[in-house]
């Protein structure tokens, strides 16, 4: 599959559980760290963003575990985008790497809410479409 993005990442020690694998809830971290890197590479700042009164949050989030990541593991975090009425849909894939097995897919919905108020986009992310 083709991605519109794809950030290169490495397991530290401390995101490991008992198990000696990454902790479900740290590929939540890589994959929103994933998004943020995304969208800072195409000018958009959150934090300007929500200066202004805009504020894009997650609404939603599944991920499907499929191979495990072990510290110190090389991955390759993907994603592609797309919107669904008001929802900005990312569409994100984690594959551990030199192998490019598949560790994680993952659909995360994001909506944005200015002044409080749902909306149904805003320009500077209709633009990543």
């Amino acid at each position: 599959m083709e991605y519109r993005y794809s950030l290169r990442m490495k397991v530290r020690d401390y995101e490991c559980d008992l198990q000696g694998i990454v902790n479900n809830a740290n590929y939540q971290h890589y994959t929103e760290h994933t998004r943020h890197e995304f969208i800072l590479e195409q000018g958009i700042s959150f934090a300007d963003l929500h200066q202004r009164g805009i504020d894009a949050v997650v609404a939603r989030i599944t991920m499907s575990f499929k191979t495990p990541l072990r510290s110190g593991d090389e991955f390759l975090s993907c994603l592609n985008v797309t919107k669904e009425g008001p929802r900005y849909v990312f569409h994100q894939d984690i594959y551990r790497l030199p192998d490019h097995q598949l560790s994680l897919r993952a659909t995360v919905d994001i909506a944005c809410v200015v002044n409080g108020k749902l909306v149904m986009g805003v320009p500077e992310l209709d633009a990543l479409l």
